[in-house]
Protein backbone atom coordinates (compact mmCIF):
# COMPACT_ATOMS: atom_id res chain seq x y z
CA UNK A 1 0.00 0.00 0.00
CA UNK A 2 1.73 3.05 -1.10
CA UNK A 3 2.49 5.51 1.71
CA UNK A 4 -0.38 8.08 2.16
CA UNK A 5 -2.53 5.48 2.35
CA UNK A 6 -1.04 3.51 4.94
CA UNK A 7 -0.75 7.21 6.90
CA UNK A 8 -4.50 8.08 5.52
CA UNK A 9 -5.93 4.94 7.31
CA UNK A 10 -4.16 5.01 10.50
CA UNK A 11 -5.49 8.60 10.65
CA UNK A 12 -8.71 7.05 9.98
CA UNK A 13 -8.24 4.63 12.80
CA UNK A 14 -7.12 7.17 15.06
CA UNK A 15 -10.63 9.40 14.41
CA UNK A 16 -12.60 6.06 15.02
CA UNK A 17 -14.28 6.00 11.48
CA UNK A 18 -15.77 3.28 10.45
CA UNK A 19 -14.07 1.09 7.75
CA UNK A 20 -17.28 1.55 4.94
CA UNK A 21 -16.90 5.09 5.50
CA UNK A 22 -12.66 4.84 5.10
CA UNK A 23 -13.99 2.92 1.63
CA UNK A 24 -12.90 6.15 -0.36
CA UNK A 25 -9.23 5.63 0.56
CA UNK A 26 -9.14 2.02 -1.50
CA UNK A 27 -10.91 3.61 -4.54
CA UNK A 28 -9.56 4.73 -7.89
CA UNK A 29 -9.89 8.20 -7.88
CA UNK A 30 -8.37 11.20 -9.85
CA UNK A 31 -5.02 12.72 -7.34
CA UNK A 32 -3.13 15.95 -7.36
CA UNK A 33 -0.20 15.82 -9.69
CA UNK A 34 3.18 16.29 -8.21
CA UNK A 35 3.23 20.33 -9.42
CA UNK A 36 0.71 20.43 -6.74
CA UNK A 37 2.15 19.03 -4.02
CA UNK A 38 5.20 19.71 -1.98
CA UNK A 39 3.91 23.72 -1.21
CA UNK A 40 1.58 26.25 -0.56
CA UNK A 41 -0.40 26.62 -3.91
CA UNK A 42 -1.53 30.30 -4.53
CA UNK A 43 -1.18 30.24 -8.22
CA UNK A 44 -1.96 27.61 -10.40
CA UNK A 45 1.42 26.06 -12.31
CA UNK A 46 0.35 27.59 -16.00
CA UNK A 47 1.19 30.63 -18.19
CA UNK A 48 -2.37 30.57 -19.93
CA UNK A 49 -4.48 33.69 -18.95
CA UNK A 50 -6.47 31.60 -16.69
CA UNK A 51 -8.36 32.42 -13.49
CA UNK A 52 -9.96 29.73 -10.48
CA UNK A 53 -12.79 30.88 -8.82
CA UNK A 54 -13.06 29.31 -5.63
CA UNK A 55 -16.01 30.10 -2.97
CA UNK A 56 -15.36 29.15 0.96
CA UNK A 57 -18.31 28.21 3.26
CA UNK A 58 -18.57 28.06 7.04
CA UNK A 59 -20.99 30.36 7.90
CA UNK A 60 -24.39 31.20 6.71
CA UNK A 61 -25.84 30.40 2.73
CA UNK A 62 -27.01 34.08 1.94
CA UNK A 63 -25.18 34.12 -0.75
CA UNK A 64 -25.35 30.13 -1.76
CA UNK A 65 -28.26 31.13 -4.16
CA UNK A 66 -27.40 34.18 -6.06
CA UNK A 67 -23.85 32.49 -6.44
CA UNK A 68 -24.66 29.45 -7.99
CA UNK A 69 -27.57 30.92 -10.27
CA UNK A 70 -24.79 33.17 -11.58
CA UNK A 71 -22.36 30.43 -12.26
CA UNK A 72 -24.78 28.77 -13.64
CA UNK A 73 -26.29 31.61 -16.22
CA UNK A 74 -22.45 31.97 -17.60
CA UNK A 75 -21.35 28.74 -17.59
CA UNK A 76 -18.67 29.48 -15.42
CA UNK A 77 -17.08 26.91 -13.10
CA UNK A 78 -15.94 27.35 -9.62
CA UNK A 79 -14.59 25.39 -6.72
CA UNK A 80 -16.35 25.60 -2.96
CA UNK A 81 -14.27 24.74 0.10
CA UNK A 82 -17.45 24.26 2.80
CA UNK A 83 -15.89 23.10 6.60
CA UNK A 84 -17.45 19.94 7.82
CA UNK A 85 -19.26 21.34 9.82
CA UNK A 86 -21.08 23.82 7.33
CA UNK A 87 -22.13 20.63 5.52
CA UNK A 88 -23.14 18.92 8.37
CA UNK A 89 -25.46 21.80 9.06
CA UNK A 90 -26.30 22.61 5.81
CA UNK A 91 -26.28 19.51 3.04
CA UNK A 92 -29.14 20.84 0.79
CA UNK A 93 -26.22 23.91 -0.04
CA UNK A 94 -23.44 21.81 -0.39
CA UNK A 95 -25.50 19.21 -2.87
CA UNK A 96 -26.36 22.62 -4.48
CA UNK A 97 -22.41 23.18 -4.68
CA UNK A 98 -21.59 19.85 -5.95
CA UNK A 99 -24.49 19.51 -8.61
CA UNK A 100 -22.14 21.65 -11.09
CA UNK A 101 -18.88 22.16 -9.25
CA UNK A 102 -16.28 20.36 -7.35
CA UNK A 103 -15.59 20.60 -3.43
CA UNK A 104 -12.52 20.68 -1.56
CA UNK A 105 -12.11 20.52 1.79
CA UNK A 106 -12.01 23.86 4.80
CA UNK A 107 -11.34 21.48 7.65
CA UNK A 108 -14.51 20.50 9.96
CA UNK A 109 -14.29 23.34 12.66
CA UNK A 110 -12.22 25.83 11.12
CA UNK A 111 -9.44 26.03 13.55
CA UNK A 112 -5.73 27.07 13.55
CA UNK A 113 -3.68 24.42 12.00
CA UNK A 114 -0.47 25.64 12.81
CA UNK A 115 -1.54 25.01 16.51
CA UNK A 116 -2.50 21.33 16.33
CA UNK A 117 -1.10 17.92 16.27
CA UNK A 118 -0.55 16.14 13.45
CA UNK A 119 -3.04 13.60 14.71
CA UNK A 120 -5.24 16.79 15.24
CA UNK A 121 -5.12 17.87 11.73
CA UNK A 122 -5.89 14.75 10.63
CA UNK A 123 -8.90 14.62 12.48
CA UNK A 124 -10.02 17.60 11.34
CA UNK A 125 -9.25 16.95 7.84
CA UNK A 126 -11.04 13.26 7.62
CA UNK A 127 -14.17 14.36 9.55
CA UNK A 128 -14.89 16.98 7.23
CA UNK A 129 -14.43 14.36 4.23
CA UNK A 130 -17.32 12.33 5.80
CA UNK A 131 -19.54 15.40 6.50
CA UNK A 132 -18.99 16.50 3.45
CA UNK A 133 -19.31 13.16 1.66
CA UNK A 134 -22.46 12.70 3.30
CA UNK A 135 -24.10 15.87 2.23
CA UNK A 136 -23.22 16.22 -1.86
CA UNK A 137 -23.82 12.19 -2.17
CA UNK A 138 -19.95 12.67 -4.23
CA UNK A 139 -16.29 12.29 -4.04
CA UNK A 140 -14.83 15.48 -2.78
CA UNK A 141 -11.74 16.59 -4.41
CA UNK A 142 -8.17 16.52 -3.20
CA UNK A 143 -7.99 19.82 -2.45
CA UNK A 144 -7.54 21.33 1.05
CA UNK A 145 -7.27 24.97 2.09
CA UNK A 146 -6.13 25.61 5.82
CA UNK A 147 -8.95 27.95 7.88
CA UNK A 148 -7.50 31.44 7.90
CA UNK A 149 -4.93 30.35 5.36
CA UNK A 150 -2.70 29.36 8.72
CA UNK A 151 -0.15 27.04 6.58
CA UNK A 152 3.39 25.73 8.26
CA UNK A 153 6.23 23.25 6.58
CA UNK A 154 4.79 20.58 9.22
CA UNK A 155 0.88 21.23 8.37
CA UNK A 156 1.30 21.13 4.34
CA UNK A 157 3.33 18.06 5.17
CA UNK A 158 0.15 16.57 6.89
CA UNK A 159 -1.82 17.65 4.03
CA UNK A 160 -0.09 15.98 1.28
CA UNK A 161 0.38 12.75 3.34
CA UNK A 162 -2.98 12.74 3.52
CA UNK A 163 -3.26 12.85 -0.59
CA UNK A 164 -4.44 16.38 -0.58
CA UNK A 165 -2.90 19.65 -2.33
CA UNK A 166 -2.92 22.64 -0.50
CA UNK A 167 -4.71 24.87 -2.42
CA UNK A 168 -4.38 28.42 -0.85
CA UNK A 169 -5.60 31.51 -3.33
CA UNK A 170 -3.76 34.81 -5.22
CA UNK A 171 -6.13 37.15 -3.60
CA UNK A 172 -8.96 37.01 -1.43
CA UNK A 173 -11.47 39.96 -2.48
CA UNK A 174 -11.97 40.62 1.10
CA UNK A 175 -16.17 40.76 0.37
CA UNK A 176 -16.46 38.68 3.76
CA UNK A 177 -15.39 41.88 5.74
CA UNK A 178 -18.51 43.64 4.71
CA UNK A 179 -19.95 47.04 4.38
CA UNK A 180 -18.90 47.51 8.08
CA UNK A 181 -15.32 47.21 7.84
CA UNK A 182 -14.94 49.24 4.35
CA UNK A 183 -15.73 47.01 1.69
CA UNK A 184 -17.67 47.93 -1.23
CA UNK A 185 -18.58 45.68 -4.33
CA UNK A 186 -16.41 48.37 -5.96
CA UNK A 187 -13.02 47.43 -3.72
CA UNK A 188 -13.95 43.52 -4.13
CA UNK A 189 -13.55 43.99 -8.33
CA UNK A 190 -10.65 46.24 -8.03
CA UNK A 191 -8.63 43.39 -5.51
CA UNK A 192 -9.53 40.83 -8.32
CA UNK A 193 -8.24 43.59 -11.12
CA UNK A 194 -4.97 43.94 -9.01
CA UNK A 195 -4.45 39.97 -8.76
CA UNK A 196 -4.84 39.23 -12.36
CA UNK A 197 -2.40 37.10 -13.90
CA UNK A 198 -1.62 33.36 -15.22
CA UNK A 199 -3.16 30.50 -13.06
CA UNK A 200 -4.69 33.20 -10.84
CA UNK A 201 -6.87 31.71 -7.55
CA UNK A 202 -9.67 34.23 -6.21
CA UNK A 203 -10.72 33.66 -3.47
CA UNK A 204 -14.45 34.86 -1.88
CA UNK A 205 -17.19 33.60 -0.30
CA UNK A 206 -20.47 32.60 -0.57
CA UNK A 207 -22.12 33.67 3.73
CA UNK A 208 -22.05 36.54 5.75
CA UNK A 209 -19.61 36.83 8.11
CA UNK A 210 -21.32 40.00 9.73
CA UNK A 211 -24.92 38.24 10.14
CA UNK A 212 -27.03 40.97 8.37
CA UNK A 213 -26.82 38.79 4.73
CA UNK A 214 -25.20 40.98 2.98
CA UNK A 215 -22.17 38.89 1.23
CA UNK A 216 -20.20 41.40 -1.41
CA UNK A 217 -18.37 38.67 -3.36
CA UNK A 218 -22.18 37.46 -4.60
CA UNK A 219 -23.20 40.89 -5.40
CA UNK A 220 -19.90 41.39 -7.36
CA UNK A 221 -19.56 38.52 -8.70
CA UNK A 222 -21.19 39.20 -11.87
CA UNK A 223 -18.67 41.87 -12.46
CA UNK A 224 -16.08 39.88 -11.78
CA UNK A 225 -16.97 37.78 -14.40
CA UNK A 226 -17.20 40.71 -17.02
CA UNK A 227 -13.74 42.57 -15.85
CA UNK A 228 -12.03 38.60 -16.33
CA UNK A 229 -13.62 38.29 -19.64
CA UNK A 230 -12.82 41.85 -20.75
CA UNK A 231 -9.10 41.29 -19.67
CA UNK A 232 -8.68 38.22 -21.59
CA UNK A 233 -8.84 35.76 -18.88
CA UNK A 234 -10.66 32.00 -18.91
CA UNK A 235 -11.99 30.93 -16.27
CA UNK A 236 -10.85 27.05 -15.51
CA UNK A 237 -12.19 24.46 -13.28
CA UNK A 238 -9.84 23.18 -10.77
CA UNK A 239 -11.03 20.07 -11.28
CA UNK A 240 -8.86 20.08 -14.91
CA UNK A 241 -5.86 20.35 -12.80
CA UNK A 242 -6.05 16.96 -11.02
CA UNK A 243 -4.49 13.52 -13.40
CA UNK A 244 -6.04 10.00 -13.27
CA UNK A 245 -5.69 7.46 -10.90
CA UNK A 246 -2.40 4.89 -11.55
CA UNK A 247 -0.76 7.49 -14.18
CA UNK A 248 2.82 8.18 -13.74
CA UNK A 249 4.20 10.46 -11.06
CA UNK A 250 4.05 14.20 -11.99
CA UNK A 251 2.06 13.58 -15.46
Amino acid sequence: MHTTRRTLLAGLAAVALTPGRAAWAATAMPRPPASLMGAVIRRLPTARKVVALTFNAAWDTSGVDAVLTELRRRRLPATFFPTGAFAKARPAAVRAMAAANGLGNHSYSHPYFDGLSTQERQREILRADTAIRAAAGTEPLPYFRFPYSSTTTDSVADVNDLGYAAIEFTTDTNGYLGPGRGMTVDRVVERVVAALAPGAIIQMHVGSSTGDGTVLDAQALPRIADTVGAAGYEVVDLRDFLVPAGSAPGK
